[in-house]
Formats: structure tokens, C-alpha cells, sequence
């Protein structure tokens, strides 16, 4: 009896990357590593902003203004996002594990209600942010 043989999987070369399909818990996966590095690389950034609301009113004026550019604006909605994602990422992790839920199934599912919820999340906040109400 001649059987179908066993799939072989190989290390992916860097010419076959365009054309190759990550699942969408792969991708989960990866923005969760990026949202942390993101969170991590504008750290003083955030230091910044904090020493800057908190140190007298004058300085709290400047930090007003500065919300007026869109830089700092856009740098603000990023870190919404990385720290949204991140969070909801991790714990989506952490009940991974405590369950172990390993099933292609129940990894795509929890990775779409990581996505959804990370976006409109930061949708919501980006709202607020951008005083749309």
C-alpha cells in the first residue's frame, strides 16, 4: 500500500516572501511584537509629554499647544494603538495559555477578536482624540 507522504516544511527564502500567506494569527503574532517595540522605542516620547503636563501651568500650556500639531497627534494615535493591541494581544496570549487552546480554529477566531477589538478601540480613542466628541 502506498500512502501519501508526510508534507515537508521547509524555512521560507527571503524571494519566496510576496508571494507567501501568513494566517492571520501569524500576523497577530508579529504586531504584537512590533506594538511592544513601538510602546518601548517612544518611551521618551511619552516621557516627555508627562513631564510637560506635569510640571507647571505654563509648561501645561505648551503641552496644549503642541497638541495642536499633527505630529505629536499621529504619534499619539500610534501609541493608542500599540498600547491597545498590545494589551488585548497579550491577553488574548495569556488565555491561550491558562486554556490551552491550541486548535487552528479557536486561533483564528480569538485572533479576528484581537484585531476588531484593537481597531475599534483605537478608533474610538482616535475619536476622542481628535475632539469628535
Amino acid at each position: 500500500m502506498a500512502s501519501n507522504p508526510r508534507p515537508v516544511f521547509r524555512n521560507i527564502h527571503v524571494t519566496q516572501l510576496a508571494g507567501y500567506r501568513l494566517p492571520l494569527a501569524g500576523i497577530v503574532s508579529i504586531l504584537h511584537r512590533v506594538s511592544g517595540a513601538v510602546m518601548f522605542l517612544l518611551m521618551p516620547f511619552i516621557i516627555w509629554l508627562f513631564d510637560v503636563s506635569l510640571t507647571s501651568e505654563v509648561s501645561f500650556e505648551r503641552f496644549s499647544a503642541a497638541y495642536g500639531h499633527w505630529l505629536v497627534t499621529l504619534v499619539t494615535l500610534g501609541l493608542i494603538w500599540a498600547y491597545l493591541h498590545h494589551l488585548i494581544a497579550g491577553v488574548r496570549h495569556l488565555w491561550m495559555d491558562m486554556t490551552h487552546s491550541v486548535s487552528l480554529e479557536q486561533g483564528h477566531s480569538s485572533a479576528v477578536i484581537t484585531m476588531a477589538a484593537s481597531v475599534v478601540l483605537t478608533l474610538a480613542l482616535g475619536a476622542k482624540l481628535f475632539g469628535l466628541y
